[in-house]
């Protein structure tokens, strides 16, 4: 049964590509309205995917999306007027000026031409660029770029905004000044935002809940602090030799949560049995070149619902790509 007090229910949802590759494989999660949801994985665990359906960009193979009780498979041109959409990729046009790329998606979105300017200039002044919205965007950094970006989305003043990785590429500066901007504009306005990332901390940060999505399906939805609480009060981790990977340990000293080169983390109740853990891997036989304590993290959280490091999925070659488009627009 559809719930209309939901910003976003999905049910199912399934993309299949020929012969048989099964991109996002029966997802089913819901946003409140208000909230700030986050999609996490890595690149190719079919999050881009998933958000492009719900946005009517793309047509699922199965399944069932509902925005405010609204069928979107049914009625999509009524699902996007409710929309902002901030794709992974740059879609500014660094050849017109800040103004000029907002008026486009004024006219896209059936903005009306007596408002068209007003609501321009306050998303300009919103996203702290009003000063620039006359200059070539070829001109902006990438972090206003960015910026922009969001603005574009915000003309038509969207119940529901998708950020598909919002801050990729961008240096840590520019990276939290984005943070604060989605953070000011949920906060203020109710807007709804859902996120897709594989930045660890941008997920901590701005999300009150988070799906882990790993292979096209989901793992396991909850809040940061609630999926941190499920690995374990701590988390210890042994370094061992290149090529070490002695991952069995008895029950009563804790649970292994995963283990790749030669690195293998422990989730346990009791900080003190750090000792123990390098105790019995040596008295195995098994060299030990340090153990460490620290409180749980969201890569701890990934390992245990995933089974692997988020990452080791290879996300550097698109990163480095996206890098080198924003450094393009800041020359």
């Amino acid at each position: 049964m559809v719930d209309s007090a939901k910003a976003i229910e999905v049910g199912g949802l399934t993309k299949v590509y020929p012969p048989d590759n099964r991109a996002v494989d029966g997802v089913t999660f819901s946003v409140d309205e208000g909230e700030v949801f986050g999609l996490l994985g890595p690149n190719g665990a079919g999050k881009t995917t998933a958000i492009r359906m719900i946005t009517t960009l793309g047509r699922p193979t199965s399944g069932s999306i509902t925005v405010f009780g609204l069928d979107v498979l049914k009625s999509p041109q009524d699902a996007r007027r409710m929309f902002g959409y901030v794709p992974q990729a740059i879609s500014a046009d660094g050849d017109l000026t800040g103004y000029e790329n907002l008026l486009i998606f004024s006219k896209l979105f059936y903005v009306d031409k007596r408002e068209r300017d007003g609501r321009i200039r306050d998303a300009l002044k919103y996203m702290g660029i009003s000063d620039r919205g006359d200059d070539l965007v070829k001109h902006y950094s990438g972090g206003m770029v960015r910026r922009l970006e969001i603005a574009q989305a915000l003309v038509n003043r969207p119940k529901i905004l998708f950020l598909d990785e919002p801050t990729i590429g961008l240096d840590p500066s520019s990276k939290r000044q984005v943070w604060g901007y989605i953070k000011r504009l949920n906060k203020e306005f109710g807007t709804t935002i859902l996120i897709t990332t594989h930045d660890m901390a941008e997920a901590d940060e701005l999300c009150s809940r988070i799906a882990i999505m790993n292979l096209g399906s989901i793992r396991v939805v909850d809040t940061p602090e609630e999926l941190k609480k499920s690995v374990g009060r701590d988390v210890v981790t042994v370094e061992l030799p290149p090529g070490g990977n002695a991952t069995q340990i008895p029950a009563e000293l804790g649970s292994v949560i995963g283990s790749e080169d030669g690195v293998v983390r422990i989730s346990t109740e009791d900080a003190e049995k750090a000792a123990a853990i390098r105790r019995y891997y040596e008295g195995k036989g098994v060299a030990v070149e340090s153990v460490s304590v620290n409180k749980p993290t969201l890569d701890d959280v990934f390992m245990k619902y995933a089974k692997s490091s988020i990452q080791e999925k290879g996300t550097m070659v698109e990163t480095r790509s996206l890098r080198r488009s924003f450094a393009r627009f800041g020359r």
